[in-house]
């Protein structure tokens, strides 16, 4: 079966509601936290990507029963202890350094060597920087000069520490965070400010913790070895997902869409307040609160005039994962878009900041850029009449669907490899772009 699809068309307008795929971000939070838990928990709405089952899958090796339900998952956990670890166990992460990197937190305390592996995309990423301040509570750990595969082995004289986080990744401090939960004593955390999720876990779990939040760190005393229930939680829908429609949308003529039900945290709407800042139209509707989680409708239009922007860096954390998508609107505003200290893109599934510069360069983009700087040069009349191929970009899936948007919006003849990426955080994307009345071959 061929793993590419062609867009020949572009996109016609539309005014549509849509659903899209539950957050990834919690969902694998939820398994994990509810697999330390003493009980039941129910997850309602869980997103079923190659990275959510995978996480689901390396849980029940260690010991923890899950069940599925019509509409919900069942985790029975076994508390801080439950784990049963068999020494020489392998958990295989696939795509999800999400899932690779908070696992590791949990298994500061584990019997035996574990050893922790993913597929050739995950294994070029970085994981010295959990694993350095990891090693500092305690447990053995070895990796392959920084990357995976990486195997550890905890102990039960695990002791609590001083932890500063510099980067803006949420998946170091939630990492640290998990290794603090069953740690006795107190762990001081120092973080540079990225999205917050596991924080509002866990002050909704009771978990104690204490979160200072200043300019541009928050600081988070986490105090372990306390033990909390099952739960029940709902997973909204994940922003991230919902970019490549804001800005599909943004870029078709005369067109509207309602995304329904969507997390829009404001350490993860960083691409909200960008895109806004060059003119689009989006707005929330019917904002409540859902155990510490903002929740809303987002309604967004078509804009015509849109222009560059000088990118506040602030917004740099909150938007991470959707830069490729702003680009795309920074190729189509008047005037010269700035962008600055994009190094995690770097880290990403794939070299991110490159392949998208590549990407824009491609389609008659000029872009210069500086290390982790870039400058994009709009052209707000862009149209596109020739062949395009897009291939060999690590399988990233977020590179995949930005393409899809390019070629629905911009024009020309596409043809578009892996195709299946998307099944790591948003298998139903082609069923939300039928509804939207895409035509892909």
């Amino acid at each position: 079966m061929r793993n590419y699809i062609q867009i020949k068309q572009k996109i016609n307008s539309y005014n549509e509601s849509i659903l899209v795929s539950s957050d990834k971000s919690i969902s694998i939070r939820s398994i994990l936290l509810a697999s330390q838990a003493i009980g039941i928990s129910k997850i309602f709405n869980l997103l079923e990507s190659e990275d959510v089952i995978n996480t689901l899958r390396s849980i029940k090796k260690l010991g923890i029963k899950c069940k599925k339900h019509d509409k919900f998952y069942k985790i029975y956990g076994l508390g801080l202890k439950g784990f049963n670890t068999k020494n020489k166990l392998v958990l295989n992460a696939g795509n999800s350094g999400t899932f690779a990197r908070l696992i590791l937190g949990l298994l500061v305390n584990s019997d035996n060597y574990i050893k922790i592996v993913g597929d050739r995309s995950l294994s070029k990423r970085d994981f010295s920087r959990v694993v350095q301040p990891l090693k500092k509570f305690g447990p053995i750990i070895s990796s392959n000069k920084g990357r995976l595969p990486v195997t550890i082995k905890g102990t039960e004289f695990l002791r609590p520490i001083d932890y500063v986080e510099e980067r803006g990744s949420a998946q170091c401090k939630s990492t640290i965070m998990l290794a603090a939960l069953k740690t006795p004593g107190r762990t001081k955390i120092k973080a540079k400010k990225s999205r917050n999720h596991s924080e509002i876990f866990f002050k909704n779990l009771n978990i104690p913790i204490k979160v200072k939040s200043e300019k541009k760190y928050d600081k988070i005393d986490v105090y372990g070895e306390s033990n909390y229930k099952g739960f029940n939680y709902r997973i909204p829908g994940d922003i991230s997902s919902c970019s490549f429609f804001i800005v599909l949308t943004i870029l078709n003529k005369n067109s509207k869409l309602l995304i329904r039900n969507v997390n829009v945290n404001d350490t993860r709407t960083g691409i909200i307040k960008i895109l806004n800042k060059m003119n689009a139209k989006i707005k929330f509707k019917n904002v409540r609160n859902y155990k510490g989680e903002l929740i809303a409708d987002i309604i967004v239009k078509s804009c015509k005039n849109l222009k560059a922007i000088n990118c506040p860096e602030y917004l740099n954390s909150s938007a991470i994962d959707e830069f490729v998508t702003i680009f795309l609107i920074a190729a189509k505003s008047k005037g010269i878009s700035t962008f600055k200290n994009l190094g995690e893109l770097e880290k990403k599934e794939s070299p991110r900041l490159t392949v998208a510069v590549n990407f824009l360069k491609k389609i008659g983009i000029k872009v210069l850029r500086k290390k982790n700087n870039v400058k994009i040069y709009g052209k707000p009349d862009l149209e596109l009449k020739g062949n395009y191929i897009i291939k060999n970009f690590r399988k990233d899936h977020r590179i995949f669907m930005m393409s899809c948007v390019a070629a629905l919006t911009l024009g020309g003849n596409w043809k578009l490899f892996d195709k299946d990426s998307i099944n790591s955080s948003f298998p139903d994307f082609f069923n939300v772009l039928k509804k939207l009345g895409v035509n892909i071959s």
